[in-house]
C-alpha cells in the first residue's frame, strides 16, 4: 500500500490511480479502463467491465481513446482483446502529453490581449496575498529569492520544506552576490541545512512558537518566514498530519511594507543568530 497525504489519502490504490488519471487528462471511464487493463495481461470488454464497474457499452469507446493516446493496444480477434502498455511506457506518454498541454497553456496566455484598465490613482503603500498549497507556496517562495537584489532571510519550520530545489536557489542567490542567511529550529534541522549550504550562514531560531502554539487546541505551525530586501515578505502555515509531515499549507505574502512592520519582522526572523552584525543596519 502506498503511503499517501491529502484528500486522496484514504483511497485504495486503484481508486487513487484513477482519480491521478483523471487529473491527468483522462476522462473517467478511459481511467477507470486503463487501470483494470493494468491489472491483468489482457482483457476483453467484458474482463474490462467486470473489472472497473464500466458499462460494458462503454467501454468500446473509451478503449478507442485510449488506443488514439497511445495507452492501449489491441488483438483484432474474436472476441477482440486488449492491453495497456507497460507502466512506465503509460507514465512517460502521459508526461510527454502532460508538458506538450502545459506548454501550450502558456503560448495562449502569453498571446492574450491585455484588457485596459483606468489607473487606480491612490497610494498604495503595500499589498497582502494569500496562497494554498505547497506548490504554489514553494514557487512563490522561489520567484521572491530569485527576484532578491540585497538580502534573503529564511527561518525553515519544517524539515520538508527545505529541498534541493530551494538550496539551488539559496546558492544561486548567494551566487549574485545576495546576502543569504538561514534559520532552523533546531541544530539537527540546522546540520542538514548547513551541509547542503557550506558557504551561507545558517542559524538556530530562538523562535519556538514557530513549532508550537501556547493556544490550546492550536496544531497550526509556520513552516517557513521568508524576508527578501526588506519589503517583500512570506510566511506560510500547516498542520501535522499524524507526526509525518505537512498537510494543506497556507501561506500569504505581500511587497511594499512601512519600514517599521518590516523591522520588527526582520529582528524576529533573526533572533538566535549570534553574527547579527553581519545583516545590513536598519
Amino acid at each position: 500500500m502506498v503511503v499517501r497525504l491529502g484528500p486522496m489519502k484514504d483511497l485504495p490504490d486503484h481508486k487513487y490511480a484513477v482519480e491521478l488519471l483523471q487529473q491527468l487528462g483522462l476522462k473517467e471511464y478511459e481511467a477507470k479502463s486503463f487501470v483494470a487493463l493494468s491489472r491483468r495481461q489482457s482483457g476483453t470488454a467484458k474482463d474490462i467491465s467486470d473489472t472497473s464497474e464500466v458499462p460494458r457499452t462503454r467501454v468500446y469507446d473509451a478503449v478507442r481513446t485510449l488506443e488514439s493516446k497511445g495507452l492501449v493496444e489491441t488483438q483484432h480477434s474474436s472476441p477482440q482483446m486488449f492491453r495497456a502498455i507497460s507502466i512506465d511506457e503509460a507514465a512517460t506518454t502521459l508526461e510527454s502529453e502532460y508538458v506538450g498541454r502545459v506548454s501550450s497553456l502558456r503560448d495562449a496566455l502569453g498571446a492574450l490581449d491585455p484588457i485596459e484598465e483606468e489607473e487606480d490613482t491612490a497610494d498604495v503603500t503595500h499589498e497582502v496575498w494569500a496562497l494554498s498549497g505547497d506548490t504554489a507556496i514553494s514557487s512563490r517562495v522561489g520567484q521572491l529569492i530569485e527576484g532578491a537584489d540585497e538580502e534573503v532571510i529564511l527561518v525553515v519550520g519544517h524539515e520538508s520544506v527545505f529541498d534541493d530545489e530551494l538550496a539551488d536557489e539559496l546558492l544561486a542567490a548567494r551566487d549574485r552576490d545576495v546576502v543569504v542567511v538561514v534559520g532552523s529550529l533546531d541544530e539537527e534541522m540546522g546540520d542538514v541545512i548547513q551541509d547542503s549550504l557550506p558557504e551561507i550562514e545558517v542559524f538556530v531560531s530562538e523562535l519556538d512558537w514557530l513549532d508550537q502554539s501556547t493556544l490550546p487546541d492550536d496544531e497550526t505551525q509556520i513552516s517557513r518566514l521568508l524576508l527578501v530586501d526588506r519589503e517583500a515578505i512570506l510566511v506560510s502555515s500547516y498542520r501535522e498530519t499524524f507526526g509525518e509531515g505537512r498537510e494543506h499549507e497556507q501561506g500569504v505574502f505581500g511587497r511594499g511594507f512601512d519600514n517599521g512592520l518590516v523591522t520588527i519582522v526582520r529582528r524576529l526572523m533573526a533572533t538566535g543568530l549570534l553574527t547579527e552584525d553581519r545583516l545590513s543596519t536598519e
